[in-house]
């Protein structure tokens, strides 16, 4: 398969500070100071300055890329700095993005960084991207995956999407207006989200923090193929990369006909939510405060892992994980006198987990909003989060 046209036109003439820097690429025979001129040139947007876009911000700073946007609106937390390595433990409570900048800034001070602290939402996001040659999105829930994937194609923008998760990645590029018939999507590879709950989180399930490098740089690197014109992109591959195994295997993704066109963005939220039995069940951290304060007016029940109980749970709660509780459910074994209320780190198990309760008649249940992760943040701020 012939390679991709550059995305980018070739800008002015490096000066002679650029040919400095930049000798190690201008000396590269398929690279030279034509692709170097059109990095320089280009204009790149980073969904996300956490585990993927530490290395990836890093590195396309590094690469000369001309203008970087971050999309970030999150603040640094502790948790954050075993793989987020574009933070220090001095930035913990600062925002990410101006964290990030400070740090591109260092390897290149005349970096042009501009930053984007709203929350992406479809109001914004195709006029955002408009403004940007390629887009690489690292985020880590399938709601933001839908809506950078949809605006991009509005926007007629490539883009590069990478997922993290214990000791796997997956890496892809995406461009719904490719030329000669590559066109692909997200949702050629995912047509509709998996179930609320069904995968945990990397907050929830955990990740290897090397891990990030690994795919965060390979995300960078493809950035840079596409900017450049250079080798054969992963557009229309899914790479999957297995740090335990060491070992790296390309998947075919081709054009779903089943899928339909993108016409407009919708309501991401509502099309990967919470499953309607969560529908007014929710409790919030501080109306489950002043339940407690009566210690058996509810059944609490955590349904996290054994491993996730180990490093903080609330009191008077019992455990019982995902899975034994829907064996429980299924074989009636669950009982219970008082109304049930369910915990798990982030609200996303426990909604899937009080569908199953009300499937199977305990009417009178709910499950905790935002999770034990809420309860930390409104209500004991001690109880340690990860």
């Amino acid at each position: 398969m012939s390679p991709l046209a550059p995305v980018v036109s070739p800008g002015p003439e490096l000066t002679a500070t650029q040919r400095a820097r930049f000798h190690r690429h201008v000396i590269l025979p398929d690279l030279g100071e034509i692709g170097q001129r059109r990095l320089c040139n280009a204009k790149v947007l980073v969904i996300g300055a956490g585990g993927l876009g530490s290395p990836a911000l890093l590195y396309l700073t590094a690469a000369g890329v001309g203008t970087i946007g971050i999309v970030d609106f999150d603040v640094v937390e502790t948790s954050n700095l075993h793989r987020q390595v574009i933070h220090g433990h001095a930035d913990v409570g600062r925002l990410k993005a101006e964290s990030a900048r400070d740090s591109m800034l260092a390897i290149d001070a005349d970096a042009h960084v501009v930053l984007h602290t709203d929350r992406l939402e479809p109001g914004n996001a195709v006029e955002l991207f408009s403004q940007y040659d390629l887009i690489l999105d690292g985020t880590d829930n399938f709601a933001t995956r839908y809506l950078v994937n949809d605006a991009a194609a509005l926007a007629g923008k490539p883009y590069v999407w990478g997922s993290i998760f214990r000791f796997e990645g997956q890496i892809s590029v995406f461009w719904d207006a490719a030329p000669d018939g590559r066109a692909v999507n997200y949702r050629d590879l995912y047509p509709t989200p998996p179930p609320p709950g069904t995968v945990p989180s990397c907050a929830e399930g955990g990740v290897l923090g090397v891990l990030c490098a690994a795919v965060g740089s390979i995300m960078a690197t493809e950035a840079v193929k596409l900017i450049a014109g250079l080798g054969e992109p992963l557009l229309g591959r899914l790479l999957c990369y297995d740090a335990l195994a060491m070992t790296h295997r390309t998947i075919q993704i081709r054009k779903d006909p089943g899928v339909a066109p993108i016409t407009e963005l919708t309501d991401y939220d509502a099309f990967c939510g919470l499953p309607s039995a969560a529908v007014g069940g929710e409790v919030t951290a501080d109306e489950l405060r002043d339940i407690l304060a009566d210690p058996t007016a509810v059944d609490l029940i955590d349904v996290r892992e054994q491993a996730e109980w180990d490093i903080a749970h609330l009191p008077g709660a019992r455990l019982i994980p995902m899975g034994r509780l829907r064996s429980q459910l299924q074989g009636g074994q669950l009982t219970s006198e008082r109304p049930i209320v369910l915990y798990c780190k982030v609200g996303a198990r426990s909604a899937e987990a009080l569908g199953w309760l009300r499937e199977a008649g305990f009417a009178d249940s709910r499950h905790l909003a935002e999770g034990i992760d809420g309860w930390s943040r409104r209500v004991d701020p001690s109880l340690p989060r990860y």
